[in-house]
Protein backbone atom coordinates (compact mmCIF):
# COMPACT_ATOMS: atom_id res chain seq x y z
CA UNK A 1 0.00 0.00 0.00
CA UNK A 2 1.38 3.40 -1.02
CA UNK A 3 0.37 5.84 1.70
CA UNK A 4 -0.41 9.45 0.87
CA UNK A 5 2.36 10.82 3.08
CA UNK A 6 4.89 8.82 1.01
CA UNK A 7 3.94 10.44 -2.29
CA UNK A 8 6.20 12.90 -4.13
CA UNK A 9 5.96 15.28 -7.06
CA UNK A 10 6.15 13.35 -10.33
CA UNK A 11 5.18 9.96 -8.87
CA UNK A 12 2.93 7.62 -10.81
CA UNK A 13 0.63 6.04 -8.26
CA UNK A 14 -1.61 2.99 -8.40
CA UNK A 15 -3.50 2.06 -5.25
CA UNK A 16 -6.75 1.85 -3.34
CA UNK A 17 -7.95 4.84 -1.31
CA UNK A 18 -11.11 5.96 0.46
CA UNK A 19 -13.17 8.59 -1.37
CA UNK A 20 -14.01 11.39 1.07
CA UNK A 21 -15.46 13.89 -1.39
CA UNK A 22 -16.56 13.99 -5.02
CA UNK A 23 -18.21 16.80 -6.94
CA UNK A 24 -18.52 18.08 -10.49
CA UNK A 25 -16.98 21.39 -11.53
CA UNK A 26 -16.15 23.30 -14.70
CA UNK A 27 -13.01 24.84 -16.10
CA UNK A 28 -12.99 28.47 -17.25
CA UNK A 29 -13.64 27.12 -20.74
CA UNK A 30 -16.79 25.33 -19.60
CA UNK A 31 -15.35 21.81 -19.66
CA UNK A 32 -16.62 19.43 -16.98
CA UNK A 33 -14.21 17.82 -14.53
CA UNK A 34 -14.49 16.23 -11.08
CA UNK A 35 -12.92 17.25 -7.78
CA UNK A 36 -12.15 14.21 -5.64
CA UNK A 37 -10.59 13.96 -2.21
CA UNK A 38 -8.98 10.61 -1.43
CA UNK A 39 -7.76 9.60 1.99
CA UNK A 40 -5.93 6.99 3.99
CA UNK A 41 -4.80 6.92 7.61
CA UNK A 42 -1.89 9.27 6.85
CA UNK A 43 -3.93 12.11 5.38
CA UNK A 44 -5.96 13.36 2.44
CA UNK A 45 -5.11 14.11 -1.18
CA UNK A 46 -6.86 16.53 -3.53
CA UNK A 47 -7.43 14.94 -6.95
CA UNK A 48 -8.82 15.92 -10.34
CA UNK A 49 -10.52 13.78 -12.97
CA UNK A 50 -10.14 15.95 -16.06
CA UNK A 51 -12.14 13.60 -18.32
CA UNK A 52 -14.98 12.07 -16.25
CA UNK A 53 -16.46 10.39 -19.35
CA UNK A 54 -13.27 8.49 -20.14
CA UNK A 55 -13.60 4.71 -20.53
CA UNK A 56 -11.07 4.36 -17.71
CA UNK A 57 -13.26 6.11 -15.16
CA UNK A 58 -15.80 3.83 -13.48
CA UNK A 59 -18.67 4.72 -11.17
CA UNK A 60 -17.84 5.33 -7.52
CA UNK A 61 -19.29 7.42 -4.71
CA UNK A 62 -18.26 9.10 -1.47
CA UNK A 63 -17.17 6.53 1.17
CA UNK A 64 -16.34 3.96 -1.50
CA UNK A 65 -12.90 2.38 -1.67
CA UNK A 66 -11.52 3.33 -5.07
CA UNK A 67 -8.64 1.83 -7.04
CA UNK A 68 -6.98 4.68 -8.92
CA UNK A 69 -4.05 5.29 -11.22
CA UNK A 70 -2.74 8.81 -11.55
CA UNK A 71 0.19 11.20 -11.51
CA UNK A 72 1.24 13.37 -8.57
CA UNK A 73 2.05 17.05 -9.12
CA UNK A 74 2.34 20.20 -7.02
CA UNK A 75 -0.27 22.95 -7.05
CA UNK A 76 -0.02 25.98 -4.72
CA UNK A 77 2.58 24.19 -2.66
CA UNK A 78 0.47 21.08 -2.03
CA UNK A 79 0.44 17.68 -3.68
CA UNK A 80 -2.46 16.71 -5.89
CA UNK A 81 -3.25 13.81 -8.22
CA UNK A 82 -4.55 13.81 -11.77
CA UNK A 83 -6.57 10.58 -11.97
CA UNK A 84 -6.40 8.72 -15.29
CA UNK A 85 -8.19 5.52 -14.25
CA UNK A 86 -10.54 4.77 -11.37
CA UNK A 87 -12.89 1.98 -10.36
CA UNK A 88 -14.77 0.97 -7.23
CA UNK A 89 -12.84 -1.61 -5.18
CA UNK A 90 -14.30 -4.45 -3.15
CA UNK A 91 -14.26 -3.30 0.52
CA UNK A 92 -13.56 -6.88 1.59
CA UNK A 93 -10.26 -6.77 -0.28
CA UNK A 94 -8.79 -3.95 1.83
CA UNK A 95 -7.61 -3.59 5.40
CA UNK A 96 -9.87 -0.77 6.57
CA UNK A 97 -7.46 0.18 9.36
CA UNK A 98 -5.18 1.55 6.61
CA UNK A 99 -7.81 4.14 5.72
CA UNK A 100 -8.99 5.54 9.03
CA UNK A 101 -6.92 8.47 10.31
CA UNK A 102 -5.94 7.97 13.95
CA UNK A 103 -4.24 10.24 16.45
CA UNK A 104 -0.48 9.75 16.65
CA UNK A 105 -0.89 9.68 20.43
CA UNK A 106 -2.11 6.68 22.42
CA UNK A 107 -5.82 7.12 23.06
CA UNK A 108 -5.90 5.36 26.45
CA UNK A 109 -2.90 7.36 27.67
CA UNK A 110 -4.59 10.59 26.65
CA UNK A 111 -7.78 9.56 28.41
CA UNK A 112 -5.83 8.85 31.58
CA UNK A 113 -4.39 12.37 31.38
CA UNK A 114 -7.88 13.77 30.85
CA UNK A 115 -9.12 11.97 33.96
CA UNK A 116 -6.38 13.74 35.92
CA UNK A 117 -8.12 16.99 35.01
CA UNK A 118 -11.41 15.50 36.18
CA UNK A 119 -9.72 14.57 39.48
CA UNK A 120 -8.49 18.17 39.86
CA UNK A 121 -12.10 19.36 40.16
CA UNK A 122 -12.92 19.56 43.88
CA UNK A 123 -16.26 21.41 43.94
CA UNK A 124 -18.75 18.61 44.79
CA UNK A 125 -21.50 19.43 42.27
CA UNK A 126 -19.02 20.06 39.45
CA UNK A 127 -17.21 16.81 40.29
CA UNK A 128 -20.47 14.83 40.22
CA UNK A 129 -21.21 16.31 36.80
CA UNK A 130 -17.77 15.46 35.41
CA UNK A 131 -17.91 11.92 36.84
CA UNK A 132 -21.34 11.40 35.30
CA UNK A 133 -19.86 12.07 31.86
CA UNK A 134 -16.22 10.98 31.88
CA UNK A 135 -16.28 8.13 34.44
CA UNK A 136 -19.76 6.60 34.50
CA UNK A 137 -21.30 7.09 31.04
CA UNK A 138 -19.66 4.28 29.08
CA UNK A 139 -21.56 4.97 25.85
CA UNK A 140 -20.44 8.60 25.90
CA UNK A 141 -16.85 7.67 26.82
CA UNK A 142 -16.61 5.21 23.93
CA UNK A 143 -17.95 7.77 21.44
CA UNK A 144 -15.75 10.55 22.89
CA UNK A 145 -12.57 8.50 22.47
CA UNK A 146 -13.40 7.52 18.88
CA UNK A 147 -14.63 10.86 17.53
CA UNK A 148 -12.84 13.55 15.59
CA UNK A 149 -12.96 17.20 16.62
CA UNK A 150 -13.88 18.40 13.13
CA UNK A 151 -14.71 17.17 9.66
CA UNK A 152 -11.63 18.66 8.02
CA UNK A 153 -10.10 21.79 9.60
CA UNK A 154 -8.30 20.39 12.65
CA UNK A 155 -8.11 17.13 14.62
CA UNK A 156 -10.09 15.35 11.89
CA UNK A 157 -9.07 11.87 13.01
CA UNK A 158 -10.02 9.12 15.46
CA UNK A 159 -9.06 10.39 18.89
CA UNK A 160 -9.05 13.97 17.62
CA UNK A 161 -11.82 15.14 19.95
CA UNK A 162 -10.00 13.65 22.94
CA UNK A 163 -6.64 15.09 21.85
CA UNK A 164 -8.12 18.57 21.34
CA UNK A 165 -10.04 18.50 24.63
CA UNK A 166 -6.93 17.43 26.53
CA UNK A 167 -4.88 20.23 24.97
CA UNK A 168 -7.55 22.81 25.87
CA UNK A 169 -7.62 21.48 29.44
CA UNK A 170 -3.83 21.69 29.67
CA UNK A 171 -3.89 25.30 28.48
CA UNK A 172 -6.68 26.20 30.88
CA UNK A 173 -4.84 24.60 33.80
CA UNK A 174 -1.84 26.80 32.92
CA UNK A 175 -4.08 29.87 32.73
CA UNK A 176 -5.39 29.12 36.22
CA UNK A 177 -1.85 29.17 37.62
CA UNK A 178 -0.93 32.35 35.74
CA UNK A 179 -4.17 34.20 36.46
CA UNK A 180 -5.48 33.43 39.97
CA UNK A 181 -8.71 35.36 39.34
CA UNK A 182 -9.92 32.41 37.26
CA UNK A 183 -12.30 29.93 38.89
CA UNK A 184 -10.31 26.73 38.35
CA UNK A 185 -13.18 24.26 38.69
CA UNK A 186 -15.54 26.24 36.45
CA UNK A 187 -12.90 26.68 33.74
CA UNK A 188 -11.68 23.07 33.79
CA UNK A 189 -15.25 21.77 33.65
CA UNK A 190 -15.95 24.10 30.73
CA UNK A 191 -12.77 22.91 28.99
CA UNK A 192 -13.72 19.28 29.49
CA UNK A 193 -17.24 19.83 28.17
CA UNK A 194 -16.87 22.55 25.54
CA UNK A 195 -16.98 20.16 22.55
CA UNK A 196 -18.91 17.18 23.93
CA UNK A 197 -21.73 17.94 21.48
CA UNK A 198 -19.48 16.78 18.65
CA UNK A 199 -20.23 13.14 19.52
CA UNK A 200 -23.74 13.91 18.20
CA UNK A 201 -22.82 16.52 15.59
CA UNK A 202 -20.47 14.26 13.62
CA UNK A 203 -21.06 10.69 12.48
CA UNK A 204 -18.67 7.81 13.11
CA UNK A 205 -15.77 7.03 10.79
CA UNK A 206 -15.31 6.44 7.93
CA UNK A 207 -18.00 9.00 7.06
CA UNK A 208 -17.05 11.56 9.76
CA UNK A 209 -19.73 13.85 8.37
CA UNK A 210 -22.42 16.07 9.85
CA UNK A 211 -25.50 14.29 11.15
CA UNK A 212 -28.97 15.74 10.52
CA UNK A 213 -29.03 16.82 14.18
CA UNK A 214 -25.61 18.37 13.75
CA UNK A 215 -26.69 20.32 10.70
CA UNK A 216 -29.82 21.63 12.42
CA UNK A 217 -28.45 22.42 15.90
CA UNK A 218 -24.65 22.29 15.95
CA UNK A 219 -22.33 20.98 18.64
CA UNK A 220 -22.51 24.08 20.88
CA UNK A 221 -26.27 23.85 21.38
CA UNK A 222 -26.18 20.06 21.65
CA UNK A 223 -23.37 20.25 24.21
CA UNK A 224 -25.47 22.53 26.42
CA UNK A 225 -28.40 20.13 26.04
CA UNK A 226 -26.18 17.24 27.18
CA UNK A 227 -25.04 19.25 30.21
CA UNK A 228 -28.67 20.04 31.06
CA UNK A 229 -29.54 16.33 30.88
CA UNK A 230 -26.80 15.47 33.40
CA UNK A 231 -27.42 18.44 35.72
CA UNK A 232 -31.11 17.50 35.96
CA UNK A 233 -30.04 14.29 37.72
CA UNK A 234 -27.85 16.07 40.33
CA UNK A 235 -29.98 17.22 43.24
CA UNK A 236 -29.26 20.75 44.39
CA UNK A 237 -26.96 21.76 41.55
CA UNK A 238 -26.69 25.58 41.91
CA UNK A 239 -28.54 27.33 39.09
CA UNK A 240 -26.01 30.18 39.00
CA UNK A 241 -23.07 27.79 38.48
CA UNK A 242 -25.03 25.77 35.92
CA UNK A 243 -25.67 28.95 33.92
CA UNK A 244 -22.03 30.03 34.19
CA UNK A 245 -20.86 26.66 32.87
CA UNK A 246 -23.37 26.71 30.03
CA UNK A 247 -22.38 30.29 29.17
CA UNK A 248 -18.74 29.23 28.81
CA UNK A 249 -19.77 26.51 26.37
CA UNK A 250 -22.10 28.83 24.44
CA UNK A 251 -19.37 31.50 24.15
CA UNK A 252 -16.33 29.34 23.45
CA UNK A 253 -16.15 30.30 19.74
CA UNK A 254 -15.82 33.90 20.84
CA UNK A 255 -17.46 35.76 17.96
CA UNK A 256 -20.87 35.59 16.32
CA UNK A 257 -19.32 35.18 12.87
CA UNK A 258 -17.56 32.05 14.13
CA UNK A 259 -20.86 30.47 15.16
CA UNK A 260 -20.81 31.53 18.81
CA UNK A 261 -24.36 32.07 20.19
CA UNK A 262 -22.89 34.36 22.87
CA UNK A 263 -19.76 36.45 23.30
CA UNK A 264 -17.72 35.80 26.47
CA UNK A 265 -19.11 37.67 29.49
CA UNK A 266 -17.07 35.82 32.13
CA UNK A 267 -13.30 35.72 32.47
CA UNK A 268 -13.50 31.91 32.37
CA UNK A 269 -15.43 32.07 29.07
CA UNK A 270 -12.76 34.35 27.61
CA UNK A 271 -10.00 32.01 28.77
CA UNK A 272 -11.79 29.00 27.26
CA UNK A 273 -12.18 30.83 23.96
CA UNK A 274 -8.45 31.65 23.87
CA UNK A 275 -7.46 28.06 24.71
CA UNK A 276 -9.83 26.54 22.17
CA UNK A 277 -8.70 28.91 19.42
CA UNK A 278 -5.01 28.43 20.25
CA UNK A 279 -5.12 24.65 20.00
CA UNK A 280 -7.39 24.60 16.95
CA UNK A 281 -5.24 27.07 15.00
CA UNK A 282 -1.87 25.56 15.93
CA UNK A 283 -3.08 22.03 15.16
CA UNK A 284 -4.47 23.24 11.82
CA UNK A 285 -1.13 24.91 11.01
CA UNK A 286 0.70 21.73 12.07
CA UNK A 287 -1.44 19.63 9.74
CA UNK A 288 -0.84 22.07 6.87
CA UNK A 289 2.92 21.82 7.40
CA UNK A 290 2.76 18.02 7.55
CA UNK A 291 0.79 17.86 4.31
CA UNK A 292 3.32 19.99 2.40
CA UNK A 293 6.49 18.76 4.09
CA UNK A 294 7.47 16.85 0.95
CA UNK A 295 7.20 19.83 -1.37
CA UNK A 296 8.91 22.59 0.58
CA UNK A 297 11.03 23.51 -2.39
CA UNK A 298 7.99 24.62 -4.40
CA UNK A 299 7.41 28.36 -4.82
CA UNK A 300 10.59 29.36 -2.99
CA UNK A 301 9.21 27.77 0.14
CA UNK A 302 5.87 29.60 0.09
CA UNK A 303 2.83 27.32 0.28
CA UNK A 304 0.18 29.66 -1.12
CA UNK A 305 -2.73 31.59 0.35
CA UNK A 306 -4.64 29.88 3.15
CA UNK A 307 -8.20 31.05 3.90
CA UNK A 308 -8.13 29.95 7.55
CA UNK A 309 -5.11 32.11 8.33
CA UNK A 310 -5.84 34.76 5.67
CA UNK A 311 -2.19 34.65 4.69
CA UNK A 312 0.35 33.13 2.34
CA UNK A 313 2.04 30.53 4.53
CA UNK A 314 5.50 29.01 4.59
CA UNK A 315 7.41 26.61 6.85
CA UNK A 316 10.18 27.87 9.10
CA UNK A 317 13.38 27.46 7.12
Amino acid sequence: MRFINDMHDGDNVTGIYLCKQKNMAQTKNGKDYENVILSDKTGTLSCKIWDPNSMGIGDFDVNDFVEVHGRISVFNGALQMSIDRARRANPESVDQSDYLPVSSRNIESMYKELLAHVDSVKTPYFRLLMDSLFVEDQAFISAFKAHSAAKTIHHGFIGGLLQHTLAVCDLCAFYCKAYPKLDHDLLICAALCHDIGKVRELSDFPANDYTDEGQLLGHIVMGVEMIDEKIARIKGFPAVKANQLKHCILAHHGEYEFGSPKKPALIEAAALNFADNTDAKLEAFTEILENVSLVQGAGNGWMGFNKLFDSNLRPTM
